[in-house]
């Protein structure tokens, strides 16, 4: 098991900066990857930002250039950073850990935090 818990979340003024964080604990050792995912209001949950146990990091089109995801494997803790906020961002951020296939290729994830673009 993997236990995810998101910070970081609130109220921004579009153009502004929000950074989230995650922290993640148990079997860590299983994960193969680290993702944040966002869920607008009457939308699916769609993948923002990825990160690979080796580094390589991986975004949409939408978002790149305006979101950086980093790892700090001592620590337990992937962040995202969010630049250039539009109103398009807002919606329920979700941390995602994604077990590898060796070890039964689940994922988990965090409770989310709730990001709002104002206008």
């Amino acid at each position: 098991q993997v236990q995810l818990v998101e910070s970081g979340g609130g109220l921004v003024q579009i153009g502004g900066s929000l950074r989230l964080s995650c922290a993640y604990s148990g079997s860590v050792f299983t994960i193969n990857a680290m993702g944040w995912y966002r869920q607008a209001p009457g939308k699916q949950r769609e993948l923002v930002a990825s990160i690979t146990n080796g580094g390589t990091t991986d975004y949409p089109d939408s978002v790149k250039g305006r979101f950086t995801i980093a790892r700090d494997n001592a620590k337990n803790t992937v962040s995202l950073q969010i630049d250039s906020l539009k109103p398009e961002d807002t919606g329920i951020y979700y941390c995602n850990a994604a077990q590898s296939a060796r070890f039964g290729s689940r994922n988990y994830w965090g409770q989310g935090t709730q990001v709002t673009v104002s206008t």
